[in-house]
């Protein structure tokens, strides 16, 4: 069965290390039917949470706030799994990844309890470091978030030793990245 996927890029070099492992991905999942839409957020302009409670009155436009947020709810709303791309920052997700993820609440604020609408979830990120240590913050946050969210998670993709754009290029995880997609 083919899945509607949605990549949110949040690193801010358009052909660096994390936009190569997303088009990697984005193959890998085209390639056995999948349908891919994916925002590339240093390109977007998208405003921080406003922690305001008033989001969630239209499905099609839940936030408040009108910027580029916009161009992602409908995405969002059709997608059956979301790609969480983002290169490691301080031993977390990008600011851009960040802020557009937390706009995302407003689509929780359309169910009188605040559910989140139940999605698959990949995280794919890039960094410098390699070892254990290095990606455990990292992925302690993404499994903690995941688990509050009652998403699934499918695995992630991991490149470490990856500092300079570029620097993936010709790495296996770029093989294991398509390989990745295709196997959804």
């Amino acid at each position: 069965m083919s899945k509607n996927i949605l990549i949110l890029n949040g690193s801010p070099r358009l052909k660096g290390n994390t936009a190569m492992l997303c088009e990697a991905f984005t193959k890998g999942a085209e390639s056995t039917g999948h349908t891919v839409t994916r925002f590339d957020l240093q390109k977007m302009n998208i405003h921080g949470c406003l922690g305001c409670m008033k989001g969630g009155k239209d499905l099609v436009s839940p936030c408040v706030q009108k910027d580029d947020m916009e161009k992602i709810y409908p995405a969002y709303s059709k997608a059956d799994l979301v790609v969480l791309a983002s290169p490691m920052y301080y031993w977390s997700v990008s600011g851009q990844l960040k802020t557009a993820f937390d706009r995302l609440f407003a689509m929780a604020e359309c169910d009188p309890n605040y559910a989140n609408p139940h999605k698959e979830c990949v995280l794919i990120m890039a960094a410098e470091g390699d070892s254990t240590n290095n990606w455990k913050p990292v992925l302690d946050y993404y499994h903690s978030l995941i688990g509050f969210l009652n998403w699934t998670d499918k695995g992630q993709i991991l490149a470490g030793g990856v500092m300079d754009a570029g620097a993936v290029s010709g790495k296996p995880v770029l093989d294991e990245a398509f390989r990745f997609g295709e196997s959804l």
